[in-house]
């Protein structure tokens, strides 16, 4: 049976004219087809338009040339049917965290108690019941991501965009946010664009990879590793020549 494509990149570029007036030559005819329930990790190197395409997927700035599609409709700007993770998290000090959970259902005109019902079902499975009633300042780092991860599932998106959510972290930080992430996401498996340099968490996360290079798709990895995965596969053999392997695409190391 065909698979239908939840998020087509058609022929995209993107450039940019600095102060200067040089021209800087981001993504150069970009094309792939992203699967619905998919998850697909995009890595490469620092300043390869990783960033860059995610912004122009989730609608942020149109591409200079190209379409995105999303069910096959052209993507002209943001929209409730995706959800984006940052890489910075951005809060509401003044609002406690169940509070911020619900934020995107007050504003879709959900009554308090659903909102409520849905903000605790995904702190709950965040990890973050016994932080309903904290305000922003009062997590950790973690923690923080956990909510956003959180608020962006709790509004139901069709298409999650993640925009190196976990690159600030500590290891083990990240290693746990990593396997919430998929337990998450494990529930309907949402279409899922995550961008990354991180190759470790590129082949434990992903059902394929695309490696970025200087603008181009130079590669496209089918990851082999079955689902769910488990914190001992990265110590497997296999996985860890996985990584060697996508490293060695662009080259740089870059981790």
């Amino acid at each position: 049976m065909d698979r239908k494509v939840k998020i087509k990149l058609d022929t995209i570029v993107k450039d940019f004219v600095t102060e200067e007036g040089i021209e800087n030559h981001v993504l150069d005819s970009i094309e792939a087809d992203i699967f619905e329930h998919e998850f697909v990790l995009i890595v490469g190197p620092s300043g390869c338009g990783k960033t860059t395409l995610l912004s122009i997927v989730a609608g942020f700035e149109p591409p200079t040339n190209g379409q995105v599609f999303l069910d096959d409709k052209v993507v002209a700007g943001p929209g409730p049917e995706r959800g984006v993770v940052f890489q910075e998290t951005s809060v509401f000090p003044w609002r406690k965290v169940v509070h911020m959970v619900e934020y995107g259902l007050e504003i879709k005109g959900y009554d308090k108690k659903r909102r409520r019902e849905i903000a605790i079902k995904y702190l709950n499975m965040m990890g973050l019941e016994d932080k309903a009633n904290s305000y922003p300042k009062e997590l950790s780092g973690g923690m923080l991501k956990r909510l956003a991860v959180a608020t962006v599932f709790a509004n139901d998106p069709e298409v999650l965009l993640m925009d190196e959510p976990f690159s600030a972290l500590d290891y083990p930080t990240k290693c746990n946010l990593q396997n919430e992430l998929l337990n998450i996401w494990s529930k309907d498996k949402k279409t899922t664009l995550f961008v990354t340099h991180d190759v470790e968490e590129a082949v434990y996360l992903a059902d394929r990879v695309f490696v970025l290079d200087k603008g181009r798709f130079v590669n496209v990895y089918e990851n082999p590793f079955p689902r769910p995965r488990e914190e001992r596969l990265r110590d497997d053999h296999s996985f860890l020549e996985a990584k060697t392997y996508l490293k060695s695409c662009y080259g740089s190391g870059d981790e």
